[in-house]
């Protein structure tokens, strides 16, 4: 049984589609269609019914698919044991939050780089439905959400902490060191937020909903550094992470407010999709977040 053709297999099973899987190895689709071929004619069975150009796994082939998994990480694990660390090669698509991107790179990349020259990485920024999405059909090797819990039994939480956040306002608002605010007292001041339907902007609205509130921004933009300078000199509040916010706060250019019963249960998590090959470089990215993106 050739290797090439079981990791063949695991991108049609992955991607549904021979043709997605071809343009991701880089075979033409005729390749893939003769690889599978050969593997169901050595097995003796049928791994994919395929009915009106669609393609669906059989019993045996998702019996098929956690054994291919288990090959190919013992592969990697004998090459890993024959390479050096500082050799590691290869290439990781990371989808995030717009904050957490810009934290990631602007903070760790540099040391990242220096330690793993060989690693390539590909950030991209999305909602929370949209990563788990392209978890779904691999077109992410790895997430980072900035959501409600999430957990399901498809996916691996690599890493997870609780996220503090704050309504925050420029250390000169009104609202700077009055106590036990309500939502309600701030519900009808100008407010810049994150996109609709994103992230923890969909944690506050499911809060606010619960109330019978809802908050109508006068500004909504994804760049949370955006938002941070645009409340620093204006009356307009916010609700950010406290990662964002911690550095202006303490600078006293930022407060946050005291409002006492909106409570935002939000998470950080750093996940990826129980299916997954952990290559040796995209095992060396989780352990890199999972120590540097993650507070103790």
């Amino acid at each position: 049984m050739e290797l090439r053709n079981l990791i063949t297999f695991i991108h049609v099973a992955e991607l549904g589609s021979f043709t997605k899987a071809a343009d991701q190895l880089g075979y033409s689709q005729s390749t893939v269609s003769f690889q599978i071929k050969q593997l169901e004619d050595e097995l003796g069975c049928l791994l994919f019914e395929r009915i009106n150009h669609t393609i669906t796994l059989t019993e045996r082939g998702h019996e098929l698919v956690s054994y291919a998994h288990q090959i190919r990480a013992l592969t990697d694990d004998f090459k890993d044991s024959i390479t050096e660390a500082q050799n590691c090669n290869g290439h990781v698509h990371v989808v995030t939050p717009d904050s957490v991107c810009e934290q990631m790179i602007y903070t760790h990349y540099g040391d990242f780089r220096a330690k793993y020259p060989g690693i390539s990485v590909k950030f991209t920024t999305a909602d929370t439905t949209v990563m788990f999405d392209m978890l779904d059909h691999n077109e992410a090797d790895a997430i980072i959400t900035l959501d409600s819990h999430s957990y399901r039994k498809d996916y691996v939480i690599a890493k997870e902490q609780p996220l503090p956040m704050h309504f925050v306002a420029s250390a000169a608002s009104k609202f700077a060191g009055v106590e036990h605010l309500s939502i309600r007292d701030i519900a009808g001041e100008p407010f810049v937020l994150t996109e609709y339907g994103q992230g923890y902007r969909r944690v506050l609205d499911r809060e606010l909903a619960k109330k019978s509130l809802e908050i109508t921004p006068v500004l909504e933009i994804g760049r949370t550094d955006i938002i941070t300078n645009i409340l620093v000199g204006s009356d307009m509040i916010s609700c950010l992470p406290d990662f964002v916010t911690r550095d202006l706060v303490a600078a006293g250019k930022l407060c946050y407010l005291d409002v006492c019963d909106v409570h935002l249960d939000v998470w950080k998590q750093l996940i990826y999709h129980k299916n997954k090959w952990l290559s040796k470089s995209l095992r060396t990215v989780i352990e890199y977040v999972k120590e540097h993106e993650f507070e103790a």
